[in-house]
């Protein structure tokens, strides 16, 4: 999937303006799918040309117009043909876990700072999720609550494999490591 397919199927739940769809990849998508107006305006754009969503300007006093974009019947079957015919990956990128490839060159102050700032964002990562089921309330779909639960799981996951793990990557493994790379000797 990508932000343009993501934004039609948020346009198929209701119609909504640039602003609101960045919140809603905010908060819902957030574990998931992140996007900010630097890809959602372009696919909207680009949605609108290709007739797939029509776009209503609202005047507004002192600010410029309002978009409000709505899904066109041509739109809600490419969405359909999407979920049909796209094949479901789960891709992960990972600034973290790239550098924790090189820990042996990252010092233990930093290291420890990493570990704990990480174990932190996954922790708030399950509390933002806890909060987003809770407004959603009984309102919300089974996806909803699929993905909602299906995210707090690999957060609560990832920050207790960092605890448990986190003495892989201490000063004392780092360099143990370091000594066996560098030498060829076994510790």
């Amino acid at each position: 999937m990508d932000v343009k397919t993501l934004c039609l199927g948020l346009l198929n739940h209701q119609e909504a303006c640039g602003y609101e769809l960045k919140k809603t990849f905010e908060s819902l998508f957030k574990h998931f799918f992140p996007a900010g107006y630097g890809s959602i305006y372009p696919a909207l754009a680009d949605l609108a040309a290709a007739g797939l969503v029509e776009c209503e300007e609202i005047p507004q006093t002192g600010k410029p117009d309002r978009k409000v974009y709505s899904i066109t019947e041509k739109g809600r079957k490419a969405f359909e043909d999407a979920l049909m015919h796209t094949e479901p990956r789960h891709k992960l990128r990972s600034d973290f876990l790239a550098m924790m490839y090189f820990a042996e060159l990252i010092d233990d102050d930093r290291m420890t700072s990493l570990l704990d700032d990480r174990v932190e964002a996954f922790e708030d990562a399950v509390q933002h999720i806890a909060s987003i089921e809770t407004a959603m309330g009984n309102e919300a779909s089974a996806g909803a609550r699929f993905v909602a639960g299906f995210g707090a799981v690999v957060a609560k996951a990832a920050a207790e494999y960092i605890e448990t793990n986190r003495h892989l990557l201490t000063e004392h493994e780092a360099h143990e490591s370091i000594l066996r790379s560098g030498t060829g000797q076994h510790a």
